[in-house]
């Protein structure tokens, strides 16, 4: 159901803090001008969990009028309370999104039948596909693919699977057991680096934050896959090697890749909710030589 490349989009905010729908109305419209072919809203990168209930919905409600069904929208309605994540589902439901991207219970480490009791529960409540979120270094639970297995053999709507596992023999062994039973249930690496891997393995793209920074790359690659034109292939993926290095210049990284996506020229500031980080003109001057090392600047 979905395929090829989806941004987890940044949220864009002013230098107080406050939602900037211009600044995010631009680099919605960059993305899907660059060749994105599906935008989350409210992921990680998204800063979902610094954000109140209410700035959510009001988010909600602007990415869909704002993308107009030029590519899917799905929104990151995860939490710790169960009732809540299901009121943010519906509320995306009715304001029009594509797809709920939902990521497990997270803080404790839950065994795998409450882990799906958690998803039934919210599956019951909404007929809006659902894309599950794993990622076990957040989540201390990994699911696995016999529980995917589990919750897709009962609910139809349970569309897709966002892997960010580091190592693609996870990735794999979820794309070979998971389609066995449901052919078109899409599973998505959460690892920019692990594009050509999951497609080699019968996967069907990424949903990764780089996208953020350098989407024509991105669409550049899946072309040239498509084309079979391997020499492509390999330069656009050494330069997304490359770039992986920008995770690993703020800690969280998410205003490192902000700063990033303002360095290659949008007009935005790298404001970030707390637990922040304020990036220094250390961070620019390693984000500007990654750029440039890469390529890309």
């Amino acid at each position: 159901m979905f395929k090829g490349i989806l941004s987890p989009i940044i949220t864009v905010f002013d230098a107080q803090g406050k939602l900037d729908f211009k600044g995010n109305e631009r680099h919605i419209n960059r993305l899907i001008d660059n060749g994105i072919n599906g935008i989350l809203f409210l992921g990680s990168i998204g800063e979902f969990f610094a954000l109140s209930l209410a700035e959510k919905k009001e988010f909600i409600t602007f990415a869909v009028k704002t993308v107009n069904k030029r590519v899917p929208v799905l929104i990151g309605t995860g939490g710790t309370v169960q009732t809540e994540v299901i009121e943010l589902t519906r509320f995306a439901e009715q304001a029009g999104a594509d797809a709920a991207v939902i990521i497990s219970p997270y803080y404790f480490k839950l065994e795998a039948d409450t882990i799906f009791r958690y998803y039934a529960g919210i599956a019951r409540s909404t007929s809006l596909p659902i894309m599950l979120y794993n990622f076990p270094d957040r989540t201390a639970y990994d699911l696995a693919p016999e529980l995917v297995v589990r919750l897709v053999k009962e609910f139809d709507h349970i569309v897709a699977i966002k892997d960010t596992v580091d190592t693609i023999s996870h990735t794999r062994k979820m794309i070979q057991t998971v389609k066995s039973v449901r052919p078109d249930f899409s599973v998505l690496s959460g690892y920019d680096e692990y594009l050509i891997p999951n497609l080699t393995a019968g996967g069907d793209g990424v949903l990764s934050g780089l996208t953020n920074i350098v989407p024509q790359v991105f669409a550049a690659l899946m072309k040239a896959y498509a084309a079979k034109d391997l020499d492509k292939v390999w330069a656009a993926q050494a330069q997304i090697s490359l770039l992986m290095n920008l995770y690993d210049v703020t800690q969280p990284f998410i205003a490192g890749i902000k700063a990033a996506v303002a360095v290659m020229g949008e007009p935005i500031v790298p404001t970030v909710k707390e637990p922040a980080v304020e990036v220094t003109p250390a961070h620019l001057q390693t984000i500007q030589n990654l750029l440039k090392k890469a390529g890309v600047l």
